[in-house]
This record gives C-alpha cells, sequence and structure tokens, in this order.
C-alpha cells in the first residue's frame, strides 16, 4: 500500500463518485465526517498491512451478488490483507465504518466499485486508481462485501503449542555476553515490509544482525533485564531474541493467533523475565506464557459487552499492554469494549482479571514519568484515559481533540504546569499537554493545561528524555510530501517560542519515493534522537541520527538491508519505560 502521490486526486476523485451517483456535495461532506474520521490515506496504509488469515467458510447471503468460489477466495484474501486493519474482520468497523450486508447491499455493486476504486476524502485509499487493485479485483470486491463476512478460524491451545519452537533451550544459551556490544544501546528496528528487524548498534551505528520475524513487526519489547527482545508480528508470530550471542539470534517462537499488535514481559520484583504476553486482533484474545521459552500457558478470551451501551461485540481487539511497577499485573487495553483489564499473573492457575471502564476505542498509551500512573488514548472517543497502578482504578478521562495518538507519549517538566505527559493526534494539528502531579501541582492534575501546534494532522509520535531539552513530534501520515518528511522540534524551557522544522528526508538523500519520516526514538544517554526515512520496499530507506542537543545530523545509516523501516525502539529506554 501507498499514500497518493497528490492528495488532491483523491478529492477529485470523491466528487466524480458523486457525481456519478448523483449524490451531491452534501453527501460527500456527511461521508468526509462518518467514514474514516480525520484519517488521512497514510493511516489507511499503515494500518492495512497485509496479513493472513488462514482458511475461511464461504457464507452465501440472500440478495447479494454471485460469486464463485476462486472469486471469493481472491476476495478473501484482499479483504484480510487490506481492509480488516481498519474496518475489522467481521467488518463491524473500527476506524473504518462497518461494511456489513445490510449497509453494503443498500449501497449496491456499482457505489461500492467507484468507491473502492476512487476512494474519499475523509481516508478510504484509492486502490484503483492507485494501482493496488486491478478492475476485476475491484469488481470481486464490492459484490464479495454484499456477503455475510466469513470468519476466519479460531486459534486455540492446540495451535499454538503446535506452532511453538524452541530454537536454543535455556540450558545452551551463553551464561554472559559474547561480544562488545553496549547491549542496552541496540536498536530494534522494524524493516516493515520485508518481515525482519535490525539490531543496530547505537555506538557505532553499525547494523548487528538482521532477523527474519513475524510481518510487520508492531513493537519490540525488551525483558526487564535487558538480555531478550521480544517482537511481535501483525501476523501475531513472537520472536525472542537472545542480545548476549553473538550474533544475536531467535531462541524461541510461536504463533497465537492471526492477527496481533502486543507483546510485553513481567516487571514486577520477583517476577523479571518470568512471564510473557501477548494481546491479539483475531482471535480476540490475550495469552500469557513462559518468558524463558514462549510456552503459551493460559488463553483469555476478550469477547463481551462495551462500556456504555453495554452491547455484545464479537471482536474486541487487544491493543496497548503494560508491564506494572506497583504490582505483579499487565495492563491490557481492549480497543473496541473500551475496557483496561488488570491482568494479575501472581498465579496463573488462578488467573485474576480486574475490569476497569474506560472508552472505546482504546488503542496506545504510556506512563507518567513516576510510573505510577499509564495514559492511553481512546483514539475514536476523543478522550485519554488514566490508569492509577497502585490504587488499581480510573484516575480520570481527559477530554482531548481528535484522534490522539500518543505512541508512548513525552514525559517532561513544563515551565508553568510542572510534570505533564504529551500526545500529538492523527486528526489535528494539536499536541496536547495533560498534568500528571496530583500532590506537587493538584490544581492541573488531570486536566489538558496547554496545547500547541505541531505541522498538522498524521502525527504517529512525539518523544523527549530526561536528559533532552527538546519535544520531537513526526507528522509521518500527513498527505503533504514537506510535512511528512520533516519534523517539528520545540525548546521546552521556551515553549511559546514556536518550532524548529528540521529536513530529515532531505538529509537522509534517498532519492524518489514517498520518504515518511516516522517515530523519534533517543539513544541511552538521551544526547542524540534517531529518525526512520520510511521508502517503499524497492526503494532507498534509512536512519538519520541527529545531535539532539544541536539540532544538526549527525548520522546516516545506508544499507540495502534497511528496507521499509519503520518502529525503533532503544532497549534501555524501552525496558525501563524512558520516554
Amino acid at each position: 500500500m501507498r499514500l497518493s502521490e497528490n492528495p488532491w486526486k483523491q478529492r477529485a476523485s470523491a466528487c466524480l463518485l458523486s457525481a456519478v451517483l448523483g449524490l451531491g456535495v452534501a453527501t460527500v461532506a456527511a461521508q468526509e465526517e462518518t467514514d474514516h474520521p480525520g484519517v488521512t490515506p497514510g493511516e489507511m496504509a499503515y494500518k492495512g498491512a497485509p496479513t493472513t488469515m488462514g482458511d475461511v467458510q464461504r457464507v452465501i447471503s440472500p440478495g447479494a451478488p454471485d460469486m464463485t468460489q476462486d472469486e471469493y477466495d481472491i476476495a478473501t484474501r484482499l479483504y484480510f490483507e487490506r481492509c480488516a486493519g481498519c474496518h475489522g474482520v467481521l467488518r463491524k468497523g473500527a476506524t473504518g465504518k462497518p461494511l456489513t450486508p445490510d449497509i453494503t447491499q443498500e449501497r449496491g455493486t456499482d457505489f461500492l466499485k467507484i468507491l473502492i476504486n476512487y476512494g474519499s476524502p475523509a481516508g478510504m485509499p484509492n486502490w484503483g486508481t492507485s494501482g493496488d487493485f486491478t478492475d476485476e479485483q475491484i469488481d470481486i470486491m464490492a459484490r464479495f462485501l454484499q456477503h455475510e463476512p466469513p470468519a476466519p478460524p479460531e486459534w486455540g491451545m492446540a495451535e499454538m503449542l503446535e506452532s511453538w519452537e524452541v530454537l536454543v533451550p535455556e540450558a545452551d544459551r551463553p551464561v554472559k555476553p559474547q561480544h562488545d556490544y553496549n547491549v542496552d544501546n541496540i536498536f530494534s528496528v522494524t524493516l516493515r515490509d520485508s518481515g525482519e528487524i535490525a539490531l543496530i548498534d547505537g555506538d557505532s551505528k553499525d547494523i548487528i544482525a538482521v532477523l527474519k520475524t513475524g510481518y510487520a513487526v508492531h513493537i519490540s519489547r525488551p525483558s526487564h533485564s535487558g538480555r531478550y527482545v521480544y517482537t511481535i508480528g501483525r501476523d501475531a508470530k513472537i520472536d525472542m531474541i537472545d542480545l548476549w550471542m553473538n550474533p544475536p539470534r531467535q531462541v524461541a517462537t510461536v504463533k497465537i493467533g492471526l492477527e496481533a499488535r502486543s507483546v510485553e514481559t513481567s516487571k514486577f520484583p520477583g517476577y523479571e523475565d518470568k512471564i510473557a504476553i501477548a494481546g491479539a486482533y483475531w482471535p480476540p484474545q490475550f495469552v500469557l506464557m513462559d518468558g524463558a521459552d514462549l510456552k503459551p500457558q493460559k488463553i483469555v478470551s476478550t469477547r463481551g459487552m462495551t462500556v456504555g451501551t453495554q452491547e455484545y461485540h464479537p471482536e474486541p481487539r487487544v491493543a496497548a499492554i503494560v508491564a506494572s511497577h506497583e504490582h505483579p499485573e499487565f495492563i491490557v487495553n481492549v480497543k473496541e469494549t473500551g475496557k483496561i483489564l488488570l491482568v494479575d499473573y501472581s498465579n496463573i492457575d488462578a488467573l485474576s482479571v480486574t475490569t476497569l471502564e474506560a472508552a472505546r476505542f482504546l488503542h496506545d498509551g504510556g506512563w507518567d514519568s513516576t510510573h505510577r500512573y499509564f495514559l492511553t488514548a481512546a483514539n475514536q472517543s476523543d478522550k485519554i484515559a488514566v490508569v492509577d497502578s497502585k490504587e488499581r482504578e480510573i484516575e480520570a478521562l481527559v477530554d482531548v481533540t481528535k484522534i490522539p495518538h500518543p505512541g508512548r507519549g513525552a514525559n517532561l517538566t513544563d515551565p508553568e504546569f510542572g510534570p505533564v505527559w504529551v500526545t500529538s493526534a492523527l486528526g489535528n494539528e494539536n499536541v496536547t499537554f495533560i498534568g500528571t502531579d496530583p500532590e506537587g501541582h493538584p490544581q492541573h492534575a488531570w486536566k489538558v493545561v496547554r496545547t500547541l501546534s505541531a505541522q498538522g494532522g498524521g502525527s504517529l509520535f512525539v518523544k523527549t528524555h530526561p536528559e533532552s531539552r527538546n519535544l520531537w513530534i513526526d507528522n509521518t501520515l500527513h498527505p503533504q510530501e514537506s510535512v511528512s518528511q520533516s519534523v517539528a522540534v520545540y525548546n521546552i524551557d521556551d515553549l511559546d517560542a514556536g518550532y524548529e522544522v528540521l529536513p530529515i528526508a532531505e538529509w537522509a538523500d534517498v532519492g524518489e519515493g514517498p520518504a515518511r519520516v516516522v517515530q523519534p526514538e533517543f539513544n541511552a544517554a538521551g544526547d542524540e534522537v534517531w529518525f526512520s526515512v520510511w521508502n517503499g520496499m524497492s526503494q532507498v530507506s534509512a536512519i538519520v541520527v541527529v545531535d539532539d542537543k544541536t539540532r544538526t545530523l549527525k548520522h546516516v545509516i545506508k544499507d540495502p538491508r534497511l528496507v521499509t523501516p519503520t518502529g525503533k525502539f532503544n532497549v534501555y529506554n524501552t525496558r525501563r519505560d524512558v520516554y
């Protein structure tokens, strides 16, 4: 998938769609508010990464157009590869609108064909005019969407154990590092479209190893000790990598479902590195595993009722997971239900799960500077939920502007308001500061105390570091190249002075391609900030290293093995929750 080269082409396409169907301007405007609210085509590309859902059973619906079995198989594959990330496996909707037969049959084949072909200004990609889908595939998809969605197979303990493999038993692993690398300053870099990660030495900037992993690794999570890195691909494959080996390599692997996003390991004293957890998009569930070899121990379904309306949802996907520092617990976001689960892993045989009601649709988030409060985005409800992990309760629901997307957020001390946690947004240019110090600054706690402007919407990550005086903001999914290829940086000591723009992609000099700049990530010392310059698979990508103090180019890492780099995770900062 890729961003449209000209964002206005999609707006013109949507107008053509309107003219062909006689819908009028008002209907197009209504679609812009509802189809994919505040979401750019770039976000659809980012979320709609190909995945595989296995064999599904064909469902034929009354009133739907005829399809051959071959056509049905093609459409099923295309939907799960390109559409399920936004519209849901069961087509109930999330970032994208519901696509159930009661809606799609009323719209009809011609409407759906034009919408799929041209997209919409609200974020629906132009699958046809971009060249991603052929005319035949568009026709097949338009008919397929009018049938009941097929349910992919479940994925239970038998399937997990069959996929589980210990490549190097714990007894055969080294008892000390077998190399001279500073393990804490290693970066695990997602090579999104090649199904790999690159381990890069933060000191020398050399690539230590490139390892085959699950497709489009969503996150890398070091163990509490920093010895192991756990990666999870969007295909739900987990790889456990031993950083002490020379070169580092996988020592265990397991597949915990068909689509997934999150993995974490235990951090509470006495349980360090002992328990791993992963959350799946499909089936909707989370899994507890042995931290030493990934052997699955306990599966828990997340299907259930939503907050507020208390409607049953068959597909509540597991989003962010963090490890509590206050109790032997994992904090688990369940996206569609809006519930936050406190999973007590002290006794897996008698597992205790406490449910907190927050808001829909929960996505990503991170800790405040004290590691007591977990702040997480309910991004389609335009709220930040605050969890007091010590008292095990919802501390606050903070109203913010359209579609917050903090990543893990950023912690800093505001010159006027004291300790704050910061998020940017996909749906607007706001950079939002929330007070996080109920004891020292109670009048500002859990309130929006400052709002700055970034270059525009489409931001995925904000970042700073305790050793830095800068706040860095990407705009990866902004449709304008000059914005998506640069970053904004604020001086924390003079926030009212505005931001400076740094031309990261220009510094990378990667040649043609979208060259989107994504995810500032600090080194362990906090004096360098790294950016991915994310290009197409057949194009040159790079990692750009900037001197944090001077804001000048320090180094560019280019290598044919750096295929579509996106997320980067420094071992020290990630395992210590420093951001």
